[in-house]
């Protein structure tokens, strides 16, 4: 009996040796869930569920059904034309859903430049009893073929003769006008998977020199893409020097999106940096479908992401390279400094560099 009674003190009184004395196999079926290593597996597959799904979703919102958005256009002395002539605009609008934005230029001249300027799509001026409708396949090939289709059919359904006419036709590597979409996705896609492989592989650089490798590999990166669609393929000709600026700067901001995004969300910043660059910047872009047809909210936001600065510089730089903005270049740069500004201020929390010891002299 008095053992019996002392082993039951000892367990009543100590909750430690009884916890012991269950084992875990009386621990809840969550809290051994959540230390096994299944766990983070799971995080992964959902993860990548929704991922693939949201990607899916996103491009298919953008490119599947492409609907036209005020698309500014150009009419030279539109006052004086003819009511035919103005049923023909009043028609476009119809066959296209929207409405074009129309700007009045005195002289032809002047409208083309303003297609030069891009600040407009398409020109539209009296011709005889009918109008010409003048694109730019330049500008934006999708909004061009909307056009260019649309023009003929309003013009025999009103009894309009309509000449269309490309002024701004696309280089013959590039029938679709893709190719510059194509060479920004691909800067902006290994931008971040260097970066991501520099957290990984090369954990030991500390701040500055992650900094300077990002440098480094944005910097060959960008001339072998240009190297290899321009001299190697010949799928656009390239203003070359400023076509691999280009690409250079957006493989860095793109490299230090991720970094920026690495202090604060450790080995979970491709997701951030995913869902601002490929699910958000690639679509709304303009580099696949120009930004008239793209739904109203990603035709306005595109313009302030890395992926659709560099696309409308690159876009500028081949086919309009006399009117070159700046404010593609100021988002790629502030976006660029404001991931170095982050990285560089929280520095402390990189997951990586190596340490340093002093070695003290021998006595």
């Amino acid at each position: 009996m008095g053992n019996e009674a002392s082993d039951g003190t000892a367990d009543g009184g100590n909750p430690r040796a009884e916890h012991a004395r269950r084992g875990p196999g009386r621990r809840s079926a969550w809290s051994i869930f959540r230390h096994s290593p299944y766990y983070p597996a799971t995080v992964v597959v959902l993860i990548i569920s929704a991922g693939a799904g949201l990607f899916a979703g996103s491009y298919t919102y953008a490119f599947a059904n492409p609907t036209p958005h005020r698309i500014p256009t150009a009419v030279v002395v539109r006052d004086h034309g003819t009511p035919k002539q103005q049923a023909f605009v009043a028609g476009m609008e119809k066959a296209l859903g929207a409405s074009l934005r129309l700007h009045d230029y005195p002289t032809y001249p002047r409208a083309l430049r303003a297609v030069d300027e891009q600040s407009v799509f398409a020109i539209l001026r009296p011709r005889g009893r009918g109008v010409e409708l003048d694109v730019s396949g330049a500008s934006g090939a999708s909004v061009a073929q909307l056009l260019s289709e649309a023009g003929p059919k309003v013009g025999r359904a009103i009894g309009v003769p309509v000449l269309v006419r490309d002024v701004n036709p696309l280089q013959r590597g590039d029938p679709r006008g893709l190719a510059i979409f194509y060479i920004s996705l691909a800067a902006v896609i290994i931008g971040f998977i260097g970066a991501i492989q520099l957290s990984v592989n090369a954990r030991a650089l500390v701040p500055a020199e992650r900094i300077a490798f990002t440098i480094a590999y944005a910097l060959l990166g960008g001339f072998a893409i240009a190297a290899i669609v321009d001299w190697g393929l010949g799928a656009l000709d390239l203003p070359f020097a400023e076509s691999w600026a280009i690409l250079a700067l957006t493989m860095f901001t793109s490299g230090m999106v991720f970094s920026m995004f690495n202090v604060f969300f450790g080995r979970w910043a491709l997701i951030p940096t995913w869902g601002l660059m490929v699910l958000l910047g690639n679509p709304s872009s303009g580099g696949a479908v120009s930004w008239p047809l793209l739904p109203s909210l990603l035709g306005l936001i595109g313009r302030w992401l890395p992926p659709g600065a560099s696309v409308n510089a690159q876009h500028t730089a081949v086919y309009f390279s006399e009117y070159q903005h700046a404010f593609p270049f100021l988002v790629l740069a502030g976006w660029a400094l404001l991931g170095c500004a982050v990285f560089w201020t929280w520095r402390h929390r990189h997951p990586g560099g190596r340490e340093t010891s002093v070695r003290l002299p021998e006595r």
